[in-house]
């Protein structure tokens, strides 16, 4: 496995979280554990240490200064064909990058103006493209209190795509163009009803916590996926 911390690099403050996070990486007795930083190491030597990995993970911390790493080191198209080939990981942050709808428009809506801030005068550029939709994570999080359902809503208002609300137990999971949520917690998907760009009828699918009648099965989403 390789672990990615390259967005957490760019969040100030105490990084004990990281290093939790590698702990509890280690403590799952990899073959091989693996860290890489995308940037300062020429293109070739990271997409062969890519290609090596069974499993890429991506640590949380801005997703903003993880995607515009990706773009301004040239690695956007070589590790997206590489990605056709593992099992990707990403963790909040890490999670965030491969949606078309990666812009400022939506950083704004989310409040997350300290967030873009650290590209300066640098415009938002999503390095995939994959998805038209968008994911957002830390619903009900006690690191994150502002997050509440009501917060996530009124955000998704302001937007034209599907959003993906989903708290610290949960995951998005993309296999080929089929897209399911994983969760023993709480999720919602806003702005299901999307077409041509336009929010239909403000459509809400959402679990609430482990339904013993969802036991054993997954919930079947809409893929919403772009054509590569």
């Amino acid at each position: 496995m390789v672990f990615i911390p390259t967005a957490s690099v760019a969040v100030p403050g105490d990084h004990r979280w990281v290093v939790e996070d590698l702990r509890r990486l280690h403590d799952m007795h990899w073959r091989e554990l693996d860290i890489l930083e995308l940037n300062g190491l020429p293109g070739e030597v990271v997409l062969s240490r890519l290609r090596h990995a069974d499993v890429i993970y991506a640590e949380g911390g801005n997703h903003y200064h993880l995607a515009n790493s990706i773009v301004a080191n040239g690695l956007a198209e070589p590790m997206a064909e590489i990605l056709e080939s593992k099992v990707y990981v990403g963790v909040s942050a890490g999670s965030m990058i491969f949606s078309k709808n990666l812009s400022e428009r939506a950083g704004k809506a989310f409040s997350e103006q300290d967030d873009l801030s650290i590209l300066g005068d640098t415009q938002v550029r999503p390095p995939f493209g994959l998805f038209d939709w968008y994911l957002k994570p830390h619903l009900n999080s006690r690191d994150f209190p502002d997050r509440t359902l009501g917060w996530f809503r009124k955000a998704a208002e302001q937007l034209d795509f599907p959003v993906y609300a989903i708290d610290d137990d949960s995951a998005v999971r993309v296999r080929g163009t089929e897209t399911d949520v994983v969760s023993e917690g709480t999720w919602r998907l806003l702005n299901a009803a999307v077409q041509d760009g336009r929010v239909q009828d403000g459509a809400v699918q959402a679990v609430h916590g482990p339904d013993p009648a969802l036991s054993g099965r997954r919930r079947r989403l809409p893929a919403f996926r772009l054509p590569r």
